[in-house]
């Protein structure tokens, strides 16, 4: 079956706009244009665009679903299986957070009783569902299935108290980082503060503390665009640097 434009942006549910931005960039081409000058799709077509929305549906950029959709080997069954997957996970937060939602409304309605750990576990569980999704397999394999395992449950479990000094923690980091820097020297008072700074925030959820783990995380943070990302927002180059003061950190104390 062949759909113009306006057809199957009705069957689909987007705006004829969507798709003609989809065909400029190269991301939806339409199977024929016809004498007219309507742009016609196809099945083939109407495949993509499933295929499309998906990705859409999972907050993936545009640019990123152009080289996977564009890529020679992509595959589109092992593309909807993985949809799928993720689709799963993502329901089974939205379902923790109405479980939440609706113990939160009974508690304030005196129906039943609720303590301030409750009140932040589906929280907990998103965050680390959503860490081993973007750093899991990097993790897992740099320091073993058992210490990242022992991490999140530790994570899962810990105290209000200690949840809001663990963002205070990551807070301080961001914002020590920047002052640091323009030391220019990770040998620096503020600059071993820093690194003082992120091992407290790492003990709040690591099992136990090693130089060596510290130092592999930080190396890890370098070699990691996601990571470099994350702290290079507060100052470029502050990556390497936090790098650097962490390892000087950890060869001068015991």
């Amino acid at each position: 079956m062949e759909y113009t434009i306006s057809k199957l942006a009705q069957l689909a549910g987007v705006s004829t706009r969507t798709l003609r931005y989809y065909d400029e960039i190269g991301l939806l081409k339409p199977k024929r244009i016809n004498s007219s000058g309507y742009r016609i799709y196809g099945q083939e077509e109407v495949n993509r665009l499933q295929q499309i929305l998906f990705f859409r549906e999972l907050d993936i950029d545009i640019e990123t679903i152009i080289s996977i959709m564009n890529d020679p080997n992509f595959n589109q069954s092992k593309a909807l299986e993985e949809h799928l997957k993720q689709l799963i996970k993502k329901r089974a937060r939205l379902d923790n957070l109405i479980k939440t939602i609706k113990k939160t409304i009974k508690h304030e309605k005196g129906e039943i009783s609720m303590n301030d750990e409750e009140k932040f576990e589906a929280f907990k569980e998103q965050l680390i569902e959503e860490n081993e999704e973007k750093f899991g397999n990097e993790i897992r394999q740099q320091y073993g299935d058992d210490v990242v395992d022992a991490s999140n449950s530790k994570f899962k479990n810990m105290s209000k108290e200690d949840y809001e000094r663990l963002v205070k923690l990551g807070d301080e980091i961001l914002e020590l980082l920047p002052k640091a820097f323009q030391t220019g020297n990770p040998s620096s008072p503020l600059a071993q503060q820093l690194a003082e700074k992120h091992k407290e925030w790492l003990l709040i959820t690591w099992p136990s503390y090693s130089k060596e783990a510290h130092r592999g995380l930080a190396e890890m943070y370098v070699a990691d665009e996601r990571f470099s990302a994350y702290y290079d927002k507060t100052v470029t180059g502050g990556t390497q640097f936090l790098k650097d003061a962490i390892i000087h950190y950890v060869k001068n104390n015991p």
